[in-house]
This record gives C-alpha cells, sequence and structure tokens, in this order.
C-alpha cells in the first residue's frame, strides 16, 4: 500500500492527506455536522483537535476542500496506543479506502514511532466503522478483539448505544516498517 505524506498527493486521484491546523476547524466541525451520522463536537473541541492534537489528526483534501478527517490521540502513558476518535469521510470520497490512508498515514509519523495497536469504540450497529477496522488490521497483518466499553445504560443513561472497545494489534510500528523497506 502506497502510505501518503503531509507534504505529497497521491497522484491517482488527487488528495492530499496533511496535519490538521487551527485554519481548519471551523470546515472539520462543517464536514462531520454534515456527515450526520457522527456525535458532534464543539467547534472549539475540532480547534483542540487541530492544534493540540494535530500530529496525531488527518486532514484529506482534494481540489482545495476537505473530504476526510481522523481525529486520534495517544492516551496518557500509552506511547504504544493510538486511539481512534472520529473517522469521517465525505460521501462523495466514501468507497475508496480514504479512512484507512488517513490512519496509516498518522501511524507513520514520527510521534507514532512506538505504536503497535490502534484503539477505537464503535456501536454494533455502524457497519462502516467496523468495516473500515477489520480492513485496517487485515493491512496491518493483525487481529482485531472487541468489548463491550461504554455501557448503554450504565455509562450513557439510556441515551446513547453501548460502545465497543476495538483493539487492533499487536503489529510492527509502521514508522520502523516503511524504514526496512528503504
Amino acid at each position: 500500500m502506497h502510505l501518503v505524506s503531509r507534504e505529497h498527493e497521491q497522484s491517482n486521484d488527487e488528495i492530499r492527506i496533511r496535519e490538521p491546523d487551527e485554519a481548519d476547524g471551523a470546515e472539520i466541525w462543517r464536514l462531520v455536522k454534515a456527515a450526520g451520522t457522527l456525535d458532534e463536537n464543539s467547534m472549539y473541541c475540532n480547534l483542540l483537535q487541530c492544534t493540540h492534537f494535530s500530529a496525531t489528526c488527518a486532514l484529506a483534501e482534494r481540489d482545495g476542500e476537505v473530504i476526510g478527517w481522523v481525529s486520534g490521540y495517544m492516551p496518557p502513558d500509552q506511547s504504544d496506543r493510538l486511539f481512534v476518535w472520529q473517522v469521517c469521510v465525505r460521501e462523495d470520497a466514501r468507497g475508496n479506502g480514504l479512512g484507512k490512508r488517513l490512519i496509516r498515514d498518522i501511524l507513520s509519523r514520527p510521534v507514532c514511532a512506538d505504536v503497535t495497536h490502534v484503539n477505537t469504540t464503535i456501536t454494533d450497529d455502524n457497519m462502516a466503522s467496523w468495516a473500515l477496522f477489520e480492513k485496517l488490521a487485515r493491512s496491518l497483518d493483525t487481529t482485531l478483539e472487541r468489548k463491550e466499553h461504554f455501557e448503554e445504560e450504565a455509562h450513557f443513561d439510556g441515551h446513547h448505544p453501548t460502545e465497543h472497545m476495538v483493539s487492533i494489534g499487536p503489529f510492527a510500528p509502521l514508522r520502523q516498517a516503511m524504514k526496512s523497506a528503504a
């Protein structure tokens, strides 16, 4: 699989993947809101993701328009884990593996040099996310495990379905794998 760095465009579809910055917060907020299927964070939260967590987030652009977004972070005291918070791909850009490319771009960055696991949470009914993370696990030649994490009644007071903790790994850190292949 060809990885796209922040500075390079993949020629076959002219999609540029890069780290976000403070100028991207409002556009990311609009992208997530337009998706209609994701929990909406405040615009301020998106601004923090674009600044405080930019190294573990990725933005996809085509012709200067934001078409994809992944937010993530490394949990405190877990430098071997990337937690993927949100994946959003504009409807006209879906079906081409862009979500997986965004995550792999993050994993190839220096900040993720020691990452051997990807974690996220997914509800039972989110088939698109299950498919994405199953494909990611296969592309990393590893397994996907799941267990109930935040429960509908115990944690969400009945207002949100149970979120399952998904753990993908272990796998060889992508940055190290890329050095070995060179």
